[in-house]
């Protein structure tokens, strides 16, 4: 009966968004087809990751956004893949690749949202996939996933660590392309949209670190990428105080969106879902999608400025470059909040 109940109140959520400023941002391709894009994760740290994903897939029941695969890009707790797996099958997208870092080298070291537990409940979420292992290799995957996209076609997101598309940019050609990294990243990906270099842009010019991009042996990846990746960059800083999480308590038990947001806000932080949580990673997908939207503003000319040891500022220019930062509107909180909250709260399209 939930079902039924739950395509009415899809229904009318979708109307209403349709009809409401905040959705009418710049949003898909110039051509108004959907963004097609790879998620790149650290699922497992942070409930974030879950709520970015759970946005993507309402993108894509929109038709708004295609997801043409997932990596999970952080090896120290091996179950994200198996979350990530889980949320695809969900939204009724289990056909969704997905692939893993099989190294342990880098990421959070602790399980901060249980997905051990949720990885391995096989009988609740319908997932196959429990270890990273279980999954494809990342690199692999997605070379292979690039090579069959047409050119200048696929925004490459990040809301974890950058260690996966370092791999990816570094590679050697292969048997799905005889192009190394480098040149396929020039010739498939669009722009790379990526959760990170929050507190780069301050009026004292002082360097920061954040999770994404210094945090947990991801810093020398990172700032290999910003002095070789060629195409547009764009670094999504904003999200602390746009709270999300209370829109899933009347969400079903076997939602995994709601599942995780309860494990980090509960076992980890003693909280429950009316507290709810930071929304940094959702924001990264809602403007891969919709642009800067009623909610976002760009910093400016400028770049990035890393150092591993500091972390990084953003150096205003007088031209233009490759970069753009991106930071919220003031007096946002509520709106963007409330939005993003109605957003994930969207029953699955194929349900």
């Amino acid at each position: 009966m939930h079902y039924i109940l739950d395509a009415v109140l899809n229904s009318f959520l979708i109307i209403g968004c349709l009809l409401s400023n905040p959705c009418t941002g710049k949003a898909q391709q110039d051509n108004n087809e959907p963004v097609n894009i790879i998620f790149d994760t650290d699922m497992g740290s942070d409930c974030d990751d879950v709520g970015a994903l759970a946005l993507l897939h309402a993108y894509a029941d929109m038709n708004k956004a295609r997801i043409i695969g997932c990596v999970y890009s952080s090896g120290k707790v091996p179950y994200g893949a198996a979350v990530v797996e889980a949320i695809n099958i969900y939204y009724g997208r289990s056909d969704i690749p997905v692939g893993a870092y099989y190294g342990d080298d880098v990421g959070d070291p602790v399980d901060k949202m249980n997905a051990e537990k949720l990885g391995k409940d096989k009988t609740r979420f319908g997932n196959t996939i429990v270890f990273n292992r279980d999954a494809e290799e990342l690199t692999r995957l997605t070379r292979r996933l690039l090579a069959s996209q047409e050119d200048n076609s696929v925004t490459y997101v990040t809301v974890g660590h950058t260690k996966g598309l370092y791999d990816l940019l570094v590679s050697e050609p292969d048997s799905f392309s005889s192009l190394g990294g480098k040149a396929l990243v020039k010739q498939k990906v669009k722009r790379w949209v990526a959760m990170g270099a929050s507190g780069a842009d301050n009026e004292k010019g002082r360097y920061g670190k954040d999770w994404n991009f210094s945090m947990n042996g991801t810093a020398p990846y990172t700032k290999h990428l910003l002095e070789h990746f060629s195409k547009p960059m764009v670094f999504v800083t904003c999200g602390t105080d746009v709270l999300t999480g209370k829109s899933l308590k009347a969400k079903p038990a076997d939602n995994i969106v709601r599942a995780a947001y309860e494990e980090w806000l509960g076992n980890f932080n003693g909280k429950t879902l009316d507290d709810q949580r930071s929304s940094w990673d959702l924001i990264a997908v809602y403007y891969a999608v919709e642009g800067l939207g009623d909610y976002l503003v760009s910093a400016g000319n400028g770049h990035i400025e890393f150092d591993i040891e500091k972390g990084c500022r953003w150096v205003k220019t007088k031209t233009k470059t490759n970069q753009t930062l991106i930071l919220q509107k003031p007096g946002t909180n509520k709106g963007f909040s409330d939005y993003l909250n109605r957003m994930i709260a969207l029953p699955p399209k194929s349900r």
